[in-house]
């Protein structure tokens, strides 16, 4: 539980991070921040696996390229239901969204390495 907490704190975090050094993505506040997290895990749990079987001709197409349209639709619609998330086109979304996805990278190494279970001697 402590480990979920802690993704979802890091992760509304660097929403506020891309915010800060992306001038096409505007957060209001933490709080805004938090509930971005949840709607975009929410809709890469739940959306994203439906949405890249139903694109797999066009993501294999593109070699792949394709799941990056996939990650701004996301991000965009996110910020399209959402009062406290502002994405100013869909170039923003896009770029927003790799910069999100490579934070999410780096916070789950980080997690990885803070929550790695003792090991025994």
């Amino acid at each position: 539980m402590l480990r979920l907490l802690t993704r979802w704190f890091c992760l509304a975090a660097a929403l506020l991070f891309i915010a800060h050094v992306y001038p096409g993505v505007t957060i209001t506040s933490f709080g805004s921040a938090l509930v971005a997290a949840i709607v975009l895990g929410a809709f890469n749990t739940v959306l994203r696996p439906l949405l890249v079987l139903l694109t797999l001709p066009a993501t294999v197409l593109t070699l792949g390229l394709f799941l990056f349209v996939i990650n701004a639709a996301l991000f965009y619609s996110a910020a399209w239901l959402l009062d406290g998330l502002k994405v100013s086109s869909f170039g923003a979304a896009l770029v927003a969204s790799i910069f999100y996805s490579l934070c999410g990278m780096v916070i789950e190494v980080a997690m990885g390495h803070l929550f790695r279970p003792p090991q025994a001697h």
